[in-house]
């Protein structure tokens, strides 16, 4: 009997810039999602010094430890590198990867500020490798159900979306280690992180916005350490209001305000001709929310929960995490492995993290002209 044997397919091998034995957004969300799902191994990880990255590798169990990001990309066991570090450090770590032809997995934002992200995703089609934008809102189950309901007609024809929503950072107090968060010039911001994360999604559930009116404000200009009370500058806008138009003509408005709310922290109307859709979550950060999906349609009245079909949680490993930061992420993973391995691209390239960065330049440019700006 003649016997066939087959070799099941290598796994990436990922190298992690930024995962830090102290904690973090790396620990809270790659390493819980890399550690669960087939087709990656976390061969490799660079913190800010050897030190650090030994005191990391042997936390976590990662076998290479490097003291620097330049060492763990020019790594021969690094298949894709993943960046995340501060904003200010991204263009350094990418432009470092891509020089080494490897694929590259940046957080969002990609660059710190549009010309930086234009500068990096014209050196990725430059090098020719693989690249992805960590927007993971778009890969939450919730999110792809609205987007599925919009097309499959539940409202009709889109006349209008609204949303309000809270920031939960950048209110009256700063975490410890966050002060870089209130520093505009750092580019992680409130308009950047759970409102570029938001507006993407958005985006994909209804299409791209053709225009755009902005008011942006900081409110609370000084704002203080929380438990030790420091006061501190803050210069990023605490408060958000954009009001636009979309492709297919409805009007958007949108709204962000700084900290968390008594009353409402995430509330997202899709209106159209046959019915209406309510998604609402605990917080705006819309990449990590836990969220509820209502609707009601016809001669109905009263919005009803619309759960969200078991289809649309397709990525079985993941199952241990659900309602956790690292389940969204480990859903764009996923995706990402199926891009790698067979061409497609379901996951956000850096080409779309730059158009994304630049509605909100746009919307920036609105504020401080008081104008309209058309995409």
């Amino acid at each position: 009997m003649n016997s066939a044997t087959t070799t099941a397919p290598s796994p990436v091998r990922v190298g992690l810039v930024g995962l830090s034995a102290r904690g973090g957004w790396a620990p809270q969300s790659h390493l819980p999602a890399l550690n669960r799902l087939d087709g990656y191994e976390l061969r490799a990880l660079s913190a800010s010094s050897d030190a650090s990255a030994r005191a990391a590798g042997a936390k976590y169990g990662v076998p290479l430890a490097f003291g620097s990001a330049e060492e763990l990309v020019r790594s021969d066991e690094v298949d894709l590198v993943v960046v995340s570090v501060r904003v200010p450090l991204h263009r350094e770590v990418i432009t470092a990867a891509l020089g080494a032809g490897k694929a590259v997995l940046s957080e969002w934002p990609l660059g710190n500020g549009l010309a930086e992200a234009e500068e990096l995703a014209a050196a990725a089609d430059l090098a020719g490798v693989r690249t992805f934008a960590g927007l993971q809102a778009r890969s939450a189950p919730a999110v792809r159900h609205v987007r599925d309901l919009v097309a499959d007609g539940y409202v009709g024809e889109v006349l209008s979306t609204s949303l309000v929503a809270s920031g939960r950072r950048w209110g009256p107090v700063f975490e410890p280690g966050g002060e870089y968060l209130i520093d505009r010039a750092n580019g992680g911001t409130m308009l950047t992180i759970p409102f570029g994360h938001t507006i993407d999604a958005v985006t994909m559930v209804l299409g791209e916005l053709t225009e755009v009116s902005a008011t942006l404000a900081t409110r609370r200009p000084v704002v203080h350490e929380e438990g030790t009370g420091r006061a501190a500058p803050m210069t990023v806008h605490d408060q958000i209001a954009v009001s636009g138009r979309l492709a297919g003509g409805a009007v958007v408005s949108a709204h962000f305000r700084a900290g968390m709310s008594r009353g409402t922290n995430f509330h997202w109307e899709i209106n159209g001709t046959d019915g209406d859709l309510v998604v609402t979550g605990d917080s705006g950060h819309l990449q990590q929310a836990a969220l509820t999906v209502r609707g009601a349609r016809g001669t109905e009245v009263t919005v009803t929960e619309l759960p969200v079909p078991a289809r649309y949680f397709d990525v079985p490993a993941l199952d241990g995490v659900r309602g956790l930061p690292s389940y969204n992420v480990g859903a764009q993973y996923a995706r990402i492995h199926a891009d790698l391995a067979q061409g497609t691209a379901h996951a956000p390239d850096f080409a779309h993290a730059a158009r994304r960065q630049g509605l909100l330049d746009a919307i920036e440019r609105s504020a401080a002209t008081g104008g309209r700006i058309t995409l």
